[in-house]
């Protein structure tokens, strides 16, 4: 299945999920999302890839108009009724592409994404098309799980990864996602990253993941070697997976 499909497959029949994930509900991230967009003084921005609607709901209360665009109705549904629920009347949702974005030229403010670039396959036309909808002087707002920078464990950690959701393209390192959004015209002007853990039995569950699959991710993350295990800290008790920690970045730029 195309990755797309896939993205809309498990995202379709995963909807609510996300919606009250503590995982994408909740976090410093949207605490740091609010102080970037408060220094804006924007009045249009487009989350690309709303997923539960949380970061539109962090964007709503600092611009006239918050765009959502996710490729999964179901998930854009699941994100209304949620923003609808939280009082939101300045929203706008809408079914589409984050690399083909149904949006003219330098339409918005601030363009946001927020933990879904890791699903897109050419993450070079997302980023030419976040620049193309952005005004001159908006922001870019990226937020989005990152691999290591070791090829090895970048390798490891995107396999686990895949395994769980089929619709996993690729958590890119941090390197490479500055490269890409310098090399595009984009000045990066803030950066964070810290570490972010993963409860293993919630993170199976988000996407359904069968018993077996789930029994079978847990053996080979237990066996890992102990080098390996020690820079994703790997956490067991009894013979059991507990959880794991993985990487986050926090970035903005600008575009002049």
């Amino acid at each position: 299945m195309d990755i797309k499909e896939q993205v809309k497959a498990q995202f379709g029949a995963n909807a609510s999920n996300y919606v009250v994930s503590t995982r994408h509900s909740s976090g410093q991230d949207l605490n740091t999302l609010i102080e970037w967009a408060q220094s804006e003084n924007a009045v249009q921005a487009l989350d690309i890839a709303t997923g539960g609607g949380h970061c539109a709901l962090a964007l709503a209360s600092h611009v006239s108009e918050v765009t959502t665009l996710d490729i999964a109705t179901e998930m854009l549904q699941q994100a209304e009724t949620f923003l609808a629920g939280k009082g939101c009347t300045n929203m706008k949702y809408v079914v589409g592409d984050a690399e083909n974005l149904p949006f003219v030229q330098e339409q918005f403010d601030i363009v946001a994404c927020r933990i879904a670039a890791h699903h897109f396959p050419n993450p070079n036309r997302f980023v030419e098309e976040a620049w193309r909808v952005l005004k001159h002087g908006g922001s870019f707002i990226l937020m989005d799980n990152v691999a290591p920078e070791s090829d090895r464990i970048d390798t490891l950690y995107n396999h686990i990864e895949q395994r769980r959701d089929p619709s996993h393209f690729r958590a890119w390192k941090k390197t490479e996602w500055i490269r890409r959004i310098e090399l595009n015209g984009f000045q990066v002007e803030q950066l964070l990253q810290t570490g972010k853990p993963f409860e293993f039995t919630d993170w199976c569950a988000r996407m359904n993941v069968s018993d077996q699959i789930q029994q079978e991710l847990e053996n080979d993350i237990l066996n890992w070697p102990e080098a390996d295990r020690q820079q994703l800290k790997v956490h067991s008790e009894n013979g059991k997976l507990l959880n794991f920690e993985g990487s986050y970045m926090m970035m903005k730029a600008r575009k002049f």
